[in-house]
Parts: structure tokens; sequence; C-alpha cells
């Protein structure tokens, strides 16, 4: 079935071999990746500052593209995901959820299979890091950073006299190796950039003072990671701190409306069909929640060839628009949409479409999608 149509999307979002991709894909665009990345090192200063979060992507195919480019850190929010940097040139991974009942087995296993990568893992209770250090006996040093609050509240210990008496403690249990602190401020996407930067700065004043004490106290911290990608501009001027932006490889429609001052670019998009047009006015699609990120509110995806599209309805397998343009479309034609939000997108997918040239002639498996691998 002929898949083009009058008002269709911007000329990098087409795929020449459309009509062979099964719909709803996930398509990646190889050079507008690259820009990403390239953005990311020149932003950081070079690769060595960087510890980008692989939650993003969860490919072992950019974690080998990344190690080409010189970064060897990396931050993961799961198992899976470090297993796929240690098995793809990553020399140095943290953990960045604080691990808690089989995670901390889990996490000793990984780190008895790949002896040559050092392993960190947050940590915000004296009881989760009591348990990491009963595991750790008798093994080589598990890296352990302070996890600290500064201003999400979901996670962490507020900088002050107790993360101070936290950090002091940790370094002195056995097995594990005090490393730093880790300090995400990922409710800072406050389009205005002076704000930003004002609330950036005011949070970061509260690790640096922590920082200080427990140098002062003959706690050396050895590293600061700090930030996510809304503020991973301001923390590289720090010349001192670990960068660790996660969606910056991607991009998508969310950080692209609220931070446009930022130089990244949509590089994902999603492939979807008409599956039925149940009024003059109304398209279906075959993008439904198991599809595309869903936790957020609507619009979840945005389409360049439809931007007066109105969602109106959204369930497991079907997303209905209401568009003045419905009569351009008949069933079967394509339409993509750029994610709102990318991270939890990437993980509905099994597979990726790479689109280079135009054509989307490989597949990559969106391998640590998975909750569990080998360990």
């Amino acid at each position: 079935m002929d898949s083009s149509h009058p008002d269709d999307a911007p000329a990098w979002m087409t795929v020449a071999n459309a009509d062979e991709i099964p719909s709803p894909a996930l398509l990646l665009y190889r050079d507008r990746i690259e820009a990403n990345l390239a953005s990311m090192v020149r932003i950081a200063g070079g690769p060595g500052r960087l510890r980008p979060h692989l939650k993003t992507h969860k490919l072992p195919e950019l974690v080998r593209r990344q190690v080409e480019l010189g970064i060897l850190r990396a931050k993961c929010a799961t198992i899976a995901e470090m297993e796929i940097a240690a098995a793809n040139g990553v020399t140095d991974i943290l953990l960045a959820v604080q691990p808690v009942g089989p995670t901390v087995q889990r996490l000793a296993g990984l780190a008895a299979a790949f002896p040559k990568v050092r392993f960190s893992a947050v940590a915000d209770d004296l009881g989760a890091a009591q348990a990491l250090s009963r595991e750790w006996r008798g093994r080589p040093p598990l890296g352990v950073f302070l996890d600290l609050d500064v201003g999400q509240h979901r996670t962490g210990i507020r900088p002050g006299p107790d993360a101070l008496i936290l950090a002091r403690t940790l370094a002195g249990l056995d097995g594990l190796e005090f490393r730093g602190l880790h300090a995400y401020d990922g409710h800072l996407a406050v389009t205005d950039v002076a704000e930003r930067t004002s609330l950036c700065d005011a949070a970061f004043a509260r690790v640096r003072e922590l920082a200080s004490a427990l140098e002062a106290a003959g706690v050396p911290v050895g590293s600061i990671v700090a930030g996510g990608s809304p503020t991973f501009p301001i923390h590289a001027r720090r010349p001192d701190v670990e960068l660790s932006p996660g969606t910056t490889v991607f991009w998508d429609a969310g950080y692209a409306s609220k931070l446009p001052d930022l130089p990244f670019i949509p590089a994902v998009a999603l492939l979807t069909r008409v599956i039925s047009k149940p009024a003059p006015d109304l398209l279906c699609l075959d993008l439904g929640h198991k599809a595309v990120g869903s936790e957020m509110p609507q619009p979840r995806a945005v389409f360049p060839a439809l931007p007066d599209a109105v969602p109106v309805s959204h369930s497991e397998e079907h997303l209905v628009l209401r568009t003045p343009r419905a009569g351009n479309y008949k069933l079967g034609d394509i339409s993509y949409a750029i994610p709102w939000h990318v991270c939890p997108t990437v993980a509905l997918h099994q597979e990726a479409w790479v689109v280079d040239g135009g054509r989307a002639d490989q597949r990559w498996q969106v391998t640590a999608r998975a909750r569990r691998l080998v360990w």
C-alpha cells in the first residue's frame, strides 16, 4: 500500500523503506544521535568528565559508541544496564538506585564476573549500606556514593549534619570504599535559563558545603556526580564534577519544549499507522500505551505533520486523534511522532530500527529493557 500522502512529516523523519517496517516501531536516527553525542562531549569539555545515564537508550551498540568516543564511565538504573555497560567496554559503573533485597546479591555476582570494572552504588540509608558491607566482606571493595536529596524528594538524604554523620559512617564500613557524593536534580527542568541556573547553583551550594565538611573531617570526597539533562550545561562549568546526562543522547518532545536553549535534537521517532477512521475528523493509530511512554499527561507524542491534532482517547493498542487533516489520510497510511518522554518509550520496544541515509535496514535489540540478563 502506498504510504505517502500530501501532509507528511519533516524530511529527516521519513524513511524510504517505511512500508517494510511493522508498526508501531521505534526509529533511531544515526546522524542525529552522533550530533547529540558530539554536543555532550563539547559541553563537558571532553569525554573524561561524562558519566552518562544508560537508562535512556539501553543499547549495547550505543555503549560501544560512547566507549569509542572515550566515555568510559556510566550511570545505570538496573543491573541489566550495568551488565551491558561492563560487557561493552565501560570501566567505571555506578548503580544510581540504592540496592536492596536480591539486588545486593545480583550486583555482587556481576562484580565478580567483571573483576576489572570499578563498580559503585549509591546509598542513603545505613541499614542498606550495612547489607552491602556484609555481602562485600572478603571481596574487592564496592564503591559507595552518598545519595543526596537536593530538592526532588525522591531518594537521598538532605545535605547537612545527618548526611555528614552517615557519610563518615559509610567510610568506615568493611568491604566498601567511600567514593563521593551523588546529587540528582532532575526536578529543575525550568524553562527560564536564569532561574534554572539560580536554582541549580543554590541546590549545589549545599552539596559543596557537605563536601568541604567531609574533607575537613578527614573523609576524602573523590567524586561528585551531579545533575541530569536539564542542568548538564550548568554543572559542566564546575571543573571537578562528573556529569551524568541521559536523555541528551536521544532528546524528546518534552525536553525540546521545556529546554529550548539546549543544543540537542530529537533523534528518535515512532512510526505508526492509521488503523481506523471512526469519524471524518478522527484518526485511530496503532500507538497505544504499549508503544509510547504514557505516564505523562497528553500529549504523549507530538506529530509534526499534525500540529493541530488533539488526543481524544488513549488505550493499550490505540491512540485516537481529532484533526481537520484526517481526510488527508487513508487506512494504512504512516505517520511519524516524537515521544514526549523517550526513556520509558524505548523500554517498551524489543527492537529499534536504525535509520541511516534515509533507510532503516538494521535493527538493534533493546537489550537492557529486560529485568534480568545473566545476573
